[in-house]
């Protein structure tokens, strides 16, 4: 699929000079409360996984790492309407999340966005105390991925796919770029409990994230290996993006995102710093694009696959940044939001398409594995979240 770039915005500075027009964000936040209401009757209690070409959805297995942005756009559709038909779809998938508590194997770093989003989000919304206990339940299995020797949260799990020893060689020791959104966890619980190791773990994993995945370029990794018996630092690969020295675009936003709210949660500047190095960069990669390509440093990226989903998290993310920023600072980053929802509305929107289940048309979930061109569940949330950023809205799971 081929996006011309977009003529929303000349460039940033130009557009941060000119007052803001928000009123096409707040048409499509209505549009998408209006499909998620118009959808809940066909997926039910089931959770979007990845699309098909006709626009519908595969769905979850219990324990898949997406399971929750169903349920975090519900939250998020309560939250804007009070209609107790989303308080209902959402709380009625909480059995899911009993599930991956009882089930060990099921538990790795994406304890962050399945809890944060579904339990946490029911605390935060209702104040109940099942919901509680089971978010900081997850949060104690979270903490325990720690690995004190090389500061970090592991990743994986080994699982028996090829051998075993494969398996173990390709998960231990690994840390990714997507963990730094995960860590909000860590840091809900501190504040819930004063249990100290949530934070210390957290803020351990974040610095490790700046020193080992953000490269001295502002690029990043998506994984970094570690020895597992000392914590040494050995090497930056990739797992979803296009090669060990490219710059995978969703695994840039995860980091903006990452910083920026850690930045928010604990008041340290490095993270709000390391958030405006990775936006400025990934601003300077897109060139005039209107949506990311998967990976900056695929060969001719600017002719192959785009990924809305690494455009909406980014977005989500360079509007958080922009909410700590002076004012100067804020109006560059809000412009850089406003281009990247612009690329999405122009070129992804699905809202206006009675027949699609989803929000966003053309993410890349892992092309080299052959998934690419299709909704992506964690695209429509962040989507969902960059439009209600975009708006003034400030109340989410993360904190």
């Amino acid at each position: 699929m081929r996006i011309e770039p977009s003529t929303y915005f000349s460039t940033v500075e130009a557009a941060a000079a000119t007052r803001r027009d928000t009123r096409p964000h707040q048409e499509a936040l209505e549009r998408c409360i209006a499909k998620l209401r118009q959808t809940m009757p066909v997926i039910g209690l089931r959770n979007p996984k990845i699309g098909l070409p006709d626009n519908s959805w595969v769905y979850c297995g219990p324990y898949d790492w997406v399971v929750s942005f169903q349920a975090g756009q519900l939250w998020l559709a309560l939250q804007l309407t009070g209609d107790p038909a989303f308080l209902n779809a959402a709380r009625a998938r909480r059995a899911v999340f009993r599930g991956i508590l009882a089930y060990q194997n099921a538990q790795n770093h994406d304890l962050g966005f399945q809890f944060s989003l579904s339990c946490v989000a029911e605390w935060l919304m209702t104040g109940d105390d099942e919901a509680h206990e089971m978010a900081l339940a997850a949060a104690r299995q979270l903490v325990a991925r720690y690995r004190p020797d090389g500061r970090y949260i592991q990743a994986w799990n080994a699982r028996q796919v090829h051998s075993q020893r494969m398996q173990a060689e390709f998960a231990n020791g690994r840390i990714i770029a997507d963990t730094m959104q995960n860590l909000a966890l860590l840091y809900w619980a501190h504040r819930e409990t004063g249990r100290v190791d949530f934070r210390e773990a957290a803020d351990a994993h974040a610095q490790t994230t700046l020193e080992h995945i953000v490269r001295p370029d502002d690029t990043s990794f998506h994984t970094f290996v570690f020895d597992i018996a000392s914590g040494k630092p050995l090497r930056g690969e990739t797992h979803q993006g296009y090669a060990d020295a490219s710059c995978w675009s969703r695994g840039q936003a995860w980091l903006i995102h990452g910083f920026a709210q850690s930045a928010v949660t604990t008041g340290n500047p490095a993270y709000a710093e390391a958030a405006r190095r990775l936006a400025t960069k990934a601003e300077a990669l897109m060139e005039g694009d209107a949506v990311p390509a998967w990976d900056f440093g695929a060969p001719e990226q600017r002719g192959t696959h785009r990924d809305s989903s690494a455009a909406a998290i980014m977005a989500a993310g360079v509007y958080l940044l922009a909410d700590q920023s002076e004012p100067e600072e804020a109006a560059r980053w809000r412009a850089l939001g406003d281009r990247l929802l612009a690329g999405l509305l122009d070129h992804c929107d699905l809202t206006r398409d009675p027949k699609a289940l989803g929000l966003l048309a053309h993410g890349a979930s892992h092309v080299r594995a052959g998934y690419s061109d299709t909704m992506l569940p964690y695209g429509d949330y962040y989507f969902m979240e960059a439009l209600m950023r975009s708006l003034g809205h400030d109340r989410f799971f993360w904190s």
